[in-house]
């Protein structure tokens, strides 16, 4: 005889159902969990090469920058000037046309009764024709006026439009420089949070072996730097060179002329300020700022321009060194003129 089979109380069937389901989600989170990888954290020496490269990068971006802040103020400069320029041709202008109406009715009353009945009529004749004569002067002078006022009123229109276009123009270069702060900013914010993710002692050997990796390099690994015994080119080249290795320590901030902060292009142009010469404000326009020399016949303060895009610029001080700002991140310092390609030398 068959025994019937009992069916399962509904709370096992859900019960079972349960734990089958669990079984199987712990089964592939296991197998999620074992399988998956995660990616190594970058090293040392990883992370240096990556911030380098960023650094390298803010630093062309602030070259940029300088050149956009240095056009927005030129452009400001000049955009004032012919402002006022305009606001002063408007009032000469305005001066003109009252004179010359005030003529224009003079004529008017003048005219107002025939010339030879006003002959006729005035007890003084002589003295009528030489106020005739005079009136036709005035006219004369009228005619000059007119074309003054003319001449002065197209002047004024030409200032008005120049005045427009160097407004426009002073927008894009605000425009420009807003963009490259903005991109000097967010390079410099990556190598930060790069930075950010080593260890403290890890942060700091990487600026420690930057900083003794360039000693090395001026020094040939010597334990002292030598500038041999050349001559600056002029007795200016002398002080701008002085003041330079002056500030020897002194942090890179984009953007910066010192006195206790520099870029690479900021270094240049306040140390040749202190000799008395101002130089353009960007690495790009210092290359031209001089007669171009070899590097050959380089010496101790003259600019040695770096890089195809001439993005940085340091001071040559003697036996195959320069004084430079090197980088954000770094200090001003000495490092071997063979530390980055050489675009040109230039002697100011």
């Amino acid at each position: 005889m068959s025994v019937p089979r009992r069916t399962p109380l509904p709370g096992v069937q859900r019960l079972a159902r349960a734990l089958a389901l669990t079984a199987a989600a712990t089964s592939a989170l296991g197998l999620t969990v074992g399988g998956a990888h995660a990616e190594p954290a970058p090293t040392k020496d990883q992370v240096k090469a990556q911030v380098d490269q960023l650094y390298e990068e803010a630093e062309r971006a602030s070259e940029q920058y300088n050149a956009a802040l240095e056009q927005q103020r030129r452009l400001q400069a000049e955009a004032g000037t012919l402002q006022d320029q305009v606001a002063a041709g408007q009032d000469e202008l305005n001066r003109l046309r009252g004179d010359l109406g005030a003529v224009a009715a003079a004529q008017y009353r003048a005219q107002g009764i025939d010339p030879a009945v006003r002959l006729m009529l005035d007890q003084d004749p002589a003295g009528y024709l030489t106020g005739a004569r005079s009136l036709e002067q005035a006219t004369a002078r009228q005619g000059d006026r007119l074309r003054d006022v003319a001449e002065r009123a197209r002047r004024l229109d030409e200032r008005r439009h120049e005045a427009g276009a160097k407004l426009t123009e002073l927008e894009q270069a605000r425009q420009r420089l807003a963009a490259a702060k903005d991109d000097v900013r967010e390079r410099l914010a990556r190598a930060q949070r790069l930075l950010n993710g080593l260890a403290p002692a890890d942060r700091a050997g990487i600026a420690a072996d930057d900083a003794r990796a360039a000693r090395q390099r001026a020094t040939r690994g010597t334990d002292r730097i030598d500038l041999g015994d050349q001559p600056p080119s002029s007795d200016r080249a002398a002080a701008a060179l002085a003041a330079a290795i002056s500030k020897i320590g002194s942090p890179y901030v984009y953007g910066s002329t010192g006195p206790g902060t520099f870029d690479c292009s900021g270094l240049m142009y306040w140390s040749w300020r202190q000799a008395g010469v101002t130089l353009p404000r960007t690495s790009q326009e210092q290359a031209s700022a001089g007669r171009r020399v070899s590097l050959a016949e380089a010496r101790p303060g003259d600019l040695v321009i770096f890089f195809n895009d001439r993005h940085h610029v340091g001071m040559y001080a003697g036996g195959g060194v320069v004084v430079h700002a090197p980088h954000p991140g770094a200090r001003v310092r000495y490092e071997s003129v063979s530390a980055m390609p050489v675009s040109s030398v230039v002697r100011i």
